[in-house]
């Protein structure tokens, strides 16, 4: 039989038993009285400033110890006389209009140009206006050390200059300039005798694209002969009898003189037919010439000379007729090959001249109201990384019915041919464009509710034992460039924070939650 247990060891076991169930309900207990005696709140960001194990000696409010609080004891670091509101840039405490406002190492100066180009931004579109009635820019955002602020992530830059530009972006298509197109067939039927000119060619303006084996153009040229020839000989009969000393009657010359008349008529039918065909033929051209230099001249009338160097008149027909370039350009359609019979309502070759381009957008209705013709226009094509400048030139007067956009055209002048035609891209109509004005980094700029506003820091603020402030400053916002945006409020030098300033904020509206600012915060 097994040996029964000792009192001793059962009384051993008892205790070892019950004793971790005495240290968890002691720890629960020491935890619910921490708990009860924080609050159960975690640590924010008054740890990363610093906060002192010294209770008596700690702002909770600010996040500082309370002895070198600014924001609780204003004679530590006593502020400037309070200028108020801004009746001409509409912000509270204006550096602009008082320069000695800005955390700068040394006197600023505010040019005039400085408030010429602050009025243009703010004359130019509606910018959000500050709520007068909120104290915000009154607060100062303080660190315990300049340690402190580096471990809250805290990086500041420069204000600065950057360029400026306002716009209506809106989607485009380049197509051809409907003005510089031409559509080239022949004036009369016929076969193609010779091609000169193929697709993709330049062409010069009267340079010949073709020749055509026109029936017709042979047929007026022989009229044009024939009425040459009968106007010559009845011209001479006429001459001989008013020369006849009176033995002819009165009505045999009436009637020579209505033959004349009658081969004139029929001379200048036939020229005019053949300028008709494209065929430049002058009055003056077939005066005091004889036959033979006139069917010499006729036979390839309208055809260049460096053309017909190439041409042996021994085998060559007097039926030719050119297909000439209109204006100077480039062949981009042809359709055309040595032998085959065309007709007139045939499309032979299509000529572009395509160093000026039309850029088609769709702009919203809201957008096209600030619209002006010849305003700049900027270009970038899908497929390329270059702007082209151009020129608005038109807006519609009436909008889609479907899409309620408003269609524009703008020219584009592209010399060089790098764009093509029935390509889509983004355009930009440029309302301002500024050289220069005073901006701040993206990311320094930060939205409260109600205002936009940045954090300063202050000129001081490297010195030894200088307390470590920022200042709220309230602007107003104008162009937006992909890292830098006009600010109105704020002067070129004075560094703003960028990394980190969403602490700040968050810190600035944190300290003003029930107090009251007025514009609802």
């Amino acid at each position: 039989m097994p040996e029964s247990r000792s009192p001793v060891r059962a009384a051993f076991s008892l205790v070892a038993g019950i004793v971790p169930t005495v240290l968890v309900l002691g720890l629960a207990a020491a935890i619910g009285w921490w708990g009860h005696s924080t609050g159960w709140k975690l640590t924010k960001f008054s740890k990363l400033n610093g906060e002192s194990t010294e209770k008596d000696d700690w702002c909770a409010a600010h996040s500082v110890p309370e002895s070198m609080c600014v924001e609780c004891d204003p004679s530590l670091m006593p502020r400037g006389k309070p200028r108020g509101w801004c009746k001409v840039h509409e912000i509270p405490e204006c550096a602009l209009c008082n320069p000695d406002l800005a955390q700068l190492g040394s006197p600023a100066a505010v040019t005039a140009d400085d408030l010429t180009r602050a009025k243009r931004a703010l004359d130019f579109a509606p910018r959000t206006v500050p709520n007068a009635a909120c104290k915000l820019h009154q607060r100062r955002i303080q660190f315990a050390t300049g340690r402190d602020a580096d471990k809250a992530g805290i990086e500041v830059s420069p204000v600065g200059f950057a360029p400026a530009v306002e716009f209506v972006a809106a989607p485009g298509e380049i197509v051809y300039d409907e003005t510089r197109i031409a559509h080239m067939s022949s004036r009369s039927a016929g076969a193609v005798w010779r091609v000169f000119k193929h697709l993709g060619d330049r062409v010069e303006l009267g340079e010949v694209l073709v020749l055509i084996d026109a029936a017709e153009v042979g047929k007026l040229k022989a009229e044009l002969l024939q009425s040459f020839g009968s106007l010559n000989l009845r011209a001479q009969t006429l001459a001989s009898l008013r020369d006849s000393g009176g033995v002819v009657s009165e009505a045999k010359l009436r009637e020579a003189e209505a033959a004349v008349q009658e081969s004139q008529i029929r001379l200048d039918a036939a020229r005019q037919m053949l300028v008709n065909l494209g065929l430049p033929l002058a009055a003056a051209d077939i005066q005091n010439v004889t036959a033979e230099q006139l069917k010499v001249k006729l036979q390839y009338l309208g055809i260049p000379p460096e053309v017909t160097k190439s041409l042996d008149p021994r085998t060559s027909t007097t039926n030719l007729l050119p297909v000439v370039a209109p204006m100077k350009g480039l062949v981009v359609s042809h359709d055309v090959v040595p032998g085959e019979v065309v007709d007139l309502n045939r499309i032979l070759y299509e000529v572009v001249d395509n160093r000026t381009l039309w850029l088609m957008c769709d702009v919203t209705g809201e957008h096209a109201r600030r619209l002006k013709v010849g305003q700049p226009v900027r270009f970038k094509a899908d497929d390329s990384r270059e702007e082209i400048a151009g020129t608005l030139a038109w807006i519609s007067t009436q909008a889609d019915p479907k899409t309620r956009t408003v269609k524009v055209r703008a020219n584009l002048q592209d010399p060089d041919g790098k764009l093509r035609a029935n390509t889509f891209g983004s355009g930009r109509v440029i309302l301002r464009e500024e050289p220069q004005v005073i901006s701040v980094p993206n990311d320094a700029l930060q939205w409260d509710g109600d205002c936009h506003v940045v954090f300063v820091r202050d000129k001081d603020y490297l010195k030894k034992d200088a307390y470590k402030v920022f200042h709220v400053r309230k602007v107003r916002i104008g162009a937006k460039g992909d890292a830098m945006t006009e600010a109105i409020g704020v002067l070129a030098g004075e560094l703003v924070v960028t990394k980190g300033s969403g602490v700040l904020l968050a810190e600035l509206l944190r300290g003003n939650l029930g107090d009251g600012c007025g514009c609802g915060h």
